[in-house]
């Protein structure tokens, strides 16, 4: 018997990543890209050209003429919950790209969209399915750090001026995008905290900080995270970062604990992950510092191996009905983060998250 291969629609081509994603689509032997719709003819005509799929020149018109079976949604934040509702009512399976709207309200109707209608949701929180990652959440379960007390997490990437050239200029729009770095960067390091910890976030401090002056958005963004378990993650997320450095990006995950320390500088493919161990615990005597490297081979398309494991979990849980590692309302308890700092900047207090 035939495997099933699932018919994919892109929605949406304003952003960095659709095209990223289609090696790995290509490479996960049940899925098909077999459409995009995007409003935009120069950039839908050069994707169909490229990709040998088919055009439309809006969701509606693709949904009255394809029978897809999942949507990857790269819009403008502010329009995803529109277009994800509209798929969904047709029965397909969602991978909106985060942080899944440009509000938590935004993210919780797609979440009830996807209930509504039975399908699956999915968003691009890729790096819980990085083995360094992995690693780094076992030796936490394992009481390698003791009771965890803090940690911190930068993501500086990249300048402005590469949405402008990856034709998402909509980016540096506040209305569009929901805000600066920690709306599209520092949820990768909200979903990262609370996954390793297990535990959610119940209140936060942070502040802005405006460096440009072409645009309503800021390009550097300060947290501090209480998480109810006590722990504290102090968050640094940027746009602002040399040319020069390394691949354009500045990346750092610590965990503190009471009795031992774990950090790690996420290298990329082609490199070696370092992940250094400093602790106290038993498990480690005779040798309380370790340094554990991990060599990761290059793979194609977005986020290279950590995509492709992404997309292969979502496929899975798609067609074999198994729970997703990453999930809609994993969407929405990011966002929710990022309102608070954002509320905790305009009022310099700490702001508790209700749920």
């Amino acid at each position: 018997m035939a495997e099933q291969v699932l018919k994919v629609g892109v929605v949406g081509l304003g952003h960095l990543h659709p095209r990223a994603y289609m090696p790995l689509f290509k490479t996960v032997p049940q899925t098909k890209v077999v459409a995009v719709s995007e409003v935009n003819g120069a950039l839908r005509d050069a994707f169909c050209k490229d990709f040998a799929v088919k055009g439309y020149g809006s969701v509606d018109e693709m949904l009255a003429s394809e029978k897809l079976d999942i949507a990857a949604i790269f819009l403008p934040h502010v329009d995803c919950p529109e277009a994800a509702e509209k798929c969904a009512a047709k029965g397909i399976h969602l991978m909106v790209e985060k942080p899944m709207a440009a509000s938590a309200e935004g993210a919780r109707r797609i979440v009830a969209a996807a209930k509504k209608n039975r399908v699956q949701l999915t968003t691009g929180y890729a790096w819980r399915v990085h083995p360094v990652a992995r690693e780094f959440k076992k030796l936490i379960q394992e009481g390698i750090v003791g009771k965890v007390v803090g940690a911190e997490g930068r993501c500086a990437a990249g300048r402005l001026q590469r949405y402008i050239d990856g034709n998402s200029p909509w980016m540096l729009q506040k209305a569009r995008s929901g805000g600066g770095p920690m709306y599209n960067l520092g949820v990768h390091w909200i979903d990262l905290f609370r996954w390793m910890f297990e535990d959610e976030v119940t209140e936060v401090s942070g502040q802005n900080v405006k460096v440009n002056t072409q645009y309503d958005i800021e390009d550097n963004s300060f947290a501090h995270l209480r998480f109810a378990k006590g722990a504290i993650a102090a968050l640094d997320i940027s746009y602002t970062v040399p040319d020069a450095f390394p691949y354009g990006r500045d990346l750092y995950v610590s965990v503190r604990g009471t009795q031992g320390v774990i950090q790690w500088a996420p290298a990329f493919e082609g490199q070696k992950d370092t992940l250094f161990i400093c602790s106290d615990h038993p498990a480690l005597a005779g040798s309380p510092k370790v340094v554990r490297e991990y060599e990761l081979q290059p793979t194609p398309g977005y986020c290279g191996f950590m995509g492709l494991a992404y997309v292969k979990s979502f496929v899975n849980a798609v067609l074999n009905k198994v729970p997703l590692p990453i999930t809609g309302e994993d969407g929405v308890a990011a966002l929710d983060v990022v309102e608070a700092v954002y509320k905790a900047d305009a009022t310099r207090s700490w702001v508790a998250i209700k749920r």
